[in-house]
């Protein structure tokens, strides 16, 4: 499974993101983000890439000054890596 994190530099944006993820019937997670991505608030959302398509236009929705970008994980098992979309 491949996973995209949308990743913010403020707390209350990724929990809105996630709300309205959530209302969208998108399953989401939220998790630390990882120390690779310096310029985040902490916590990000975690969804499957393959809702990638339907999470784009929801973002449109918020505040897109404290967006930091997406990210996938690419690769497989202890390997993966971040790449940022």
């Amino acid at each position: 499974m491949n996973y995209t994190l949308a990743v913010f530099k403020s707390r209350y944006a990724t929990l809105n993101f996630a709300t309205l993820l959530r209302a969208n019937h998108i399953p989401v997670a939220i998790i630390n983000t990882p120390q690779s991505i310096s310029n985040a608030c902490g916590i990000s959302v975690k969804f499957l890439s393959d809702f990638y398509p339907k999470v784009q236009p929801i973002l449109s929705k918020i505040n897109l000054s404290s967006f930091d970008g997406f990210y996938s994980y690419v690769g497989n098992g202890i390997n993966k890596k971040l790449i940022k979309l």
